[in-house]
């Protein structure tokens, strides 16, 4: 009796370790829907750089945060991030309010500035609920095109839903267009930042006023009112970290608030793209939002507009924010070449 005992509990043991090995064989089972239930074995790709591929191999970070934990290690990775890239891309950095919006005014450090009359307007990245690239985002693109880059501080969700960053990102654009060309500026921004990007071009239309010379829409989307395979696909760290499967978890409102999710300004997927400035779209195939980046770039080439799209290999969701990686110098490179070429016309 005894002896049975222990062999149950091997048993057990047997199948509790067999069931916490990871698949070794990939499978794909298509259920009544046509869901897919895929297992799939990705090795690290050797088609990029050495330091990529060490990231791919690092599990996900902190995850099931409150919003207040996010907001504290995301502003304090977002500092520490931000004095690297200082390190390499030597730039000065002041605080400004500019229409009553909190931005920071990062400047590059030519004794004689190379563009004095263009400016860029960068808006952060961060799920519109957090700060994760007002450094990272804007040090090194003002370094490299010796130009003042403008980071929009606009004001968080859930306690200012939409439009208020839009109305914010509005605000500091009317005040630079006293100064500024509207040919002589340009808008990006990566994640909530691209969505966000487009979104204030979609409303600028509307109010009657020119639009910037040039949008950068790095790893963004469109259309609030959908997910898409991507999104379906991939967690924020690609294929690592938690991810619900799509379709079981209740919309997030945060940001979108009671506004309906199809409004053009909000989804500028179902606004008229026609006569957008030209645009770099920027994405790469493990990101969440790679489909979100790709629908809205041939949207803006249905509707005829100057539209550039790049996709990095295998990497995740806005990983320019690590400088440590070869390619997310040559991200910064384009961004930069884009927006100098397009504002010198």
């Amino acid at each position: 009796m005894r002896l049975h005992r222990l062999l149950l509990v091997f048993l057990a043991f047997a199948v509790s370790l067999r069931a916490q090995q990871p698949p070794q064989n990939n499978s794909s089972v298509l259920d009544a829907n046509g869901t897919a239930h895929v297992t799939r074995v990705i090795p690290v790709p050797t088609t990029i750089s050495p330091e990529a591929q060490d990231t791919l191999r690092r599990p996900a970070g902190a995850e099931n945060q409150t919003l207040a934990e996010r907001r504290t290690s995301t502003d304090a990775w977002q500092t520490h991030a931000g004095e690297v890239s200082l390190k390499a891309y030597p730039v000065k950095i002041e605080s400004l309010t500019i229409a009553g919006v909190p931005v920071r005014n990062i400047l590059p450090l030519d004794e004689t500035p190379r563009h004095p009359d263009h400016v860029l307007i960068n808006v952060h990245g961060g799920g519109f609920n957090a700060d994760s690239g007002s450094f990272t985002e804007s040090i090194p693109i003002a370094n490299l095109t010796h130009t003042r880059v403008v980071a929009v501080l606009y004001r968080l969700a859930p306690e200012h839903p939409f439009p208020a960053a839009v109305d914010d990102t509005i605000a500091v654009y009317r005040d630079l267009l006293k100064t500024y060309k509207p040919s002589h500026i340009a808008l990006y921004g990566t994640s909530a930042g691209a969505i966000l990007t487009a979104e204030v071009a979609v409303r600028l239309t509307q109010l009657n006023l020119p639009l910037p010379g040039a949008l950068g829409i790095f790893s963004g989307m469109g259309d609030l009112s959908q997910t898409t395979d991507s999104q379906a696909m991939y967690a924020l760290r690609g294929l690592t970290g938690s991810l619900p499967v799509a379709g079981t978890q209740p919309r997030n409102t945060d940001y979108t608030g009671t506004t309906d999710p199809k409004d053009p300004v909000l989804s500028p997927l179902h606004a008229d793209l026609h006569g957008m400035p030209p645009t770099l779209f920027i994405t790469s195939t493990r990101d969440q939002l790679l489909s979100g980046t790709t629908i809205l770039h041939r949207a803006f080439l249905r509707s005829g507009d100057n539209a550039q799209l790049i996709v990095f290999e295998a990497l995740p969701h806005a990983f320019w924010n690590d400088i440590s990686l070869p390619e997310t110098k040559e991200a910064y490179t384009y961004m930069a070449d884009f927006f100098s070429q397009q504002l010198n016309h």
